[in-house]
């Protein structure tokens, strides 16, 4: 899997693309792609594995049925105590992606990091969990 891609920061300092030649393809087997950062801009990207990517686009599109679903609730003037069950599971199924999410990044990105001598990947780790404690 070598070539560039484009990169998935749209912001001006970006260059718009990242080189993945040192990526890890997922047909090799292994389960801890390198992080690819954009060579101008330093942002960072992922490269997941097919089934990590369906999972988390599969947990992601049950969010978006409940928020349509509580769009159509609303539209149809809906209970109000109904709307609140219906928005409280939908922030449960986001809060699951979350989840999810942050036990791939540390198995993966995290994990490769350390190993490879990157200390500062956990002091970014932290400062990502006291935002999603706030």
């Amino acid at each position: 899997m070598s070539g560039r891609t484009e990169c998935a920061d749209l912001s001006e300092n970006c260059c718009g693309m990242i080189n993945t030649e040192d990526c890890v393809s997922a047909d090799q087997g292994a389960a801890e792609e390198k992080s690819a950062p954009c060579p101008a801009c330093g942002h960072r990207t992922k490269k997941r594995t097919e089934k990590e990517f369906r999972d988390l686009m599969n947990r992601l599109k049950r969010v978006e049925g409940q928020i349509r679903g509580i769009e159509g609730m609303l539209e149809k003037d809906a209970y109000c105590p109904e709307i609140l069950i219906q928005v409280q599971a939908a922030t449960s199924a986001l809060n699951s992606f979350n989840k999810a999410l942050l036990a791939a990044h540390i198995r993966s990105c995290v994990a490769k990091d350390i190993r490879d001598g990157k200390e500062e990947s956990i002091d970014e780790l932290v400062g990502v969990l006291q935002k999603l404690m706030k």
